[in-house]
């Protein structure tokens, strides 16, 4: 028989932790940036000792060097624009799992009657108590289960609709996660361009080492571009990067302004004056990462449904007249098979060893007729084919291993079985 792949449904629900790591909510800068300006003090020439004048003291020259530097650099440099760290993607790229149906045991509340996969290989489930699958036949499956729904086309696309949560898979790295209730959307478009939104945060990145990178809370503001320039902005404080060694630094509260020409030489500016000093050429802004692509929804292997009714939910022992108490199990298990769309399906009886080979499978065959018979009677539409197997195919022993009679393991083996191909 022919495998259709058929996805299985597996919620999924993960957390999500953003970072933005080197993103200072001062104007403090990193460790590693370069400092410039050493010899600038030589610009502030001291009074000449021949009109009697003492050489200022070096405390006295530090205070004034502070008005025209950012805290912790030297004085002319300007602070690198930092680069942020890209958020926890995990809730989209562990999506994935959330294109699988979960396989239940029973298809209504009745003990007897169980939904299990088709031995050829695993399928998902046809039907469950609160939820029902469509088999395509093309390997895919639609699956629903109150406000929640899946659609899996079987070629690792789909969409998955849970609540607040919705997700799109398209089956090429690509795909789209939002939920309304937490404001979390996450846009990824397989070739490292994605976006990602929350309640305060915003980042867009392009793949090729540029993005934004917005936090309302703390007021930042990163922009990055790939030729190497960028710009950062927090509170009073501003940096531009031109990707060409030229820059500056403004911070209005303090009144301090530096512009570095590229050149060799920076004009800072503050409340104390202007000053020209010597500037290294700012180096180019790093790039930033890119979004992984995410995985296709992931299929397996099905051959079909195999759904089973012990056979005292159905008759009589060694009888094959459906019980008047049946009905209502045939009529539930009719409206199940019409749900998920089935076409055709295969009855098959099978009998414990109590009585002779040729009684039992008579008895297989009659009962297999009846339940189709009935299922029909009951509305389902589709089309069946009976077969009865007799004691030919036990599930479980009917003895036990020293001879005597296994009452537990002949009860399984009296059974019918409802096989519906996936395609």
């Amino acid at each position: 028989m022919q495998r259709t792949r058929i996805p299985l449904l597996l919620a999924a629900a993960v957390s999500l932790s953003l970072a933005a790591s080197g993103c200072a909510t001062s104007s403090g800068g990193s460790a590693g940036s370069s400092r410039t300006g050493d010899a600038s003090t030589s610009a502030a020439t001291a009074p000449s000792s021949s009109e009697g004048s003492a050489a200022p003291s070096a405390s006295a020259s530090a205070t004034a060097d502070s008005a025209f530097a950012v805290p912790g650099y030297a004085v002319g440099e300007i602070p690198p624009v930092p680069l942020f760290a890209l958020p926890n993607l995990s809730l989209l790229s562990a999506s994935t799992g959330a294109f699988t149906p979960e396989v239940t045991s029973t298809i209504a509340s009745v003990p007897g009657v169980t939904v299990s996969p088709a031995r050829c290989d695993e399928p998902g489930v046809l039907a469950s108590d609160s939820a029902f699958t469509v088999v395509t036949g093309d390997g895919g499956v639609v699956t629903s289960n109150g406000d929640s729904s899946v659609v899996n086309d079987g070629d690792g696309a789909g969409v998955v609709n849970q609540g607040t949560v919705s997700i799109v898979n398209n089956g090429d790295g690509s795909g789209v996660y939002t939920d309304s209730a937490t404001g979390v959307s996450i846009t990824n478009s397989g070739n490292g361009e994605g976006t990602y939104t929350d309640a305060h945060l915003s980042v867009t990145v392009d793949g090729k080492g540029a993005g934004t990178y917005t936090d309302s809370r703390t007021g930042e503001t990163i922009t990055i571009n790939s030729d190497g320039s960028g710009t950062y902005t927090v509170g009073d404080v501003s940096i531009t990067n031109d990707g060409k060694g030229a820059g500056s630094y403004t911070d209005t509260a303090t009144g301090l302004s530096i512009v570095n020409d590229g050149t060799g030489t920076a004009l800072v500016t503050s409340a104390s004056g202007s000053r020209s000093v010597s500037a290294e050429a700012l180096p180019k802004v790093d790039k930033v990462g890119s979004f992984p692509p995410i995985d296709a929804a992931r299929p397996v292997e099905s051959c079909g449904t195999v759904i089973s009714l012990q056979d005292g939910v159905l008759f009589d022992f060694g009888s094959s007249q459906v019980r008047p108490e049946a009905a209502q199990t045939l009529g539930n298990l009719a409206d199940v098979l019409n749900r998920a769309g089935a076409s055709s399906g295969h009855v098959y009886g099978h009998t414990d060893s109590v009585s002779d080979e040729s009684f039992n499978q008579t008895l297989s065959e009659q009962r297999a007729q009846a339940v189709a018979d009935a299922l029909t009677a009951a509305g389902a539409t589709a089309s069946f084919d009976v077969t009865g197997y007799g004691e030919s195919r036990p599930v479980a022993p009917n003895e036990n291993p020293d001879g005597s009679d296994n009452p537990a393991g002949r009860r399984l083996n009296r059974r019918v079985e409802v096989f519906v191909p996936a395609s």
